[in-house]
C-alpha cells in the first residue's frame, strides 16, 4: 500500500464516521409509547456530571433509604438506610420542562412485571395509543416499577436502551432493566424520593 492510498483511505473512514454520527437515529419503534419525539434530533448524552454526591445535602436522614434523581446530569443516586449501599445509575429524564416535576415524593408502591396506560393528557395528544399495554418488551415501563406518591410518576425500567442518558420520557425517571431490578430490590415503599 502506498502512503497515498492510507491517506485516503483514512480521509474517506473518517468522513462516512462523520457522516454516519451525523445521521439522526430512528426515534422509535411503531411499538413503542413512550416517546413522542426523535430521540436522534441533535440530543446529546450527558456524562459529565455523572459522579458520586454525599446525601447530606439533600436529606436530613436515610430512614428508608433515599433515592435522589438528578435531572441535570441524569443519574439516580441511591443510599441504604445504614449508609453501607450506595449505588449511582444512568438515567433518562423527562423530554421537556413542562413534563417535569420536581421535590421531594416517597416509592408508595413497587410492581414486577407492571403494565403501563397513557396519563389523560398523554391519551389528548395521542389518542391512537392503547388503552394499556401488559407487561413484556413492548412496555415502556420495562421489567420492573417504583410507583411515587406523585400521580403518573414512575421510576421504571426501559425495553429502549437508546433512552438512557438522554431527555425522552414523558415525565418519569427510567433505568436500563437490569439497574431497575437491583434497585427495586434494595428499596422499600416508603423510601424517600427527591427530584433536582
Amino acid at each position: 500500500m502506498t502512503s497515498d492510498f492510507k491517506s485516503l483511505s483514512r480521509r474517506g473512514f473518517m468522513a462516512a464516521t462523520a457522516a454516519t454520527v451525523g445521521t439522526a437515529a430512528i426515534g422509535q419503534t411503531n411499538n413503542s409509547t413512550e416517546l413522542e419525539a426523535n430521540i436522534g434530533r441533535g440530543v446529546s448524552r450527558n456524562t459529565a456530571s455523572f459522579r458520586s454526591l454525599d446525601w447530606r445535602p439533600y436529606f436530613d436522614t436515610l430512614v428508608g433509604g433515599a433515592i435522589l434523581c438528578d435531572l441535570e446530569s441524569r443519574v439516580l443516586h441511591y443510599w441504604s438506610q445504614d449508609q453501607s449501599i450506595y449505588k449511582l445509575y444512568p438515567t433518562s429524564v423527562p423530554l421537556s420542562e413542562d413534563l417535569t416535576r420536581r421535590g421531594k415524593t416517597e416509592v408508595i408502591r413497587k410492581v414486577e412485571g407492571p403494565s403501563w396506560s397513557p396519563t389523560p393528557s398523554m391519551r389528548e395528544r395521542n389518542p391512537e395509543w392503547p388503552a394499556t399495554i401488559g407487561p413484556g418488551p413492548d412496555n415502556p415501563l420495562g421489567t420492573h416499577a417504583l410507583y411515587l406518591s406523585w400521580q403518573y410518576y414512575r421510576i421504571h425500567g426501559t425495553h429502549d436502551t437508546r433512552k438512557i442518558g438522554r431527555r425522552s420520557s414523558n415525565g418519569c425517571i427510567g433505568l436500563y432493566n437490569e439497574h431497575i431490578q437491583e434497585l427495586y430490590a434494595l428499596v422499600g415503599n416508603g423510601a424517600q424520593v427527591m427530584l433536582i
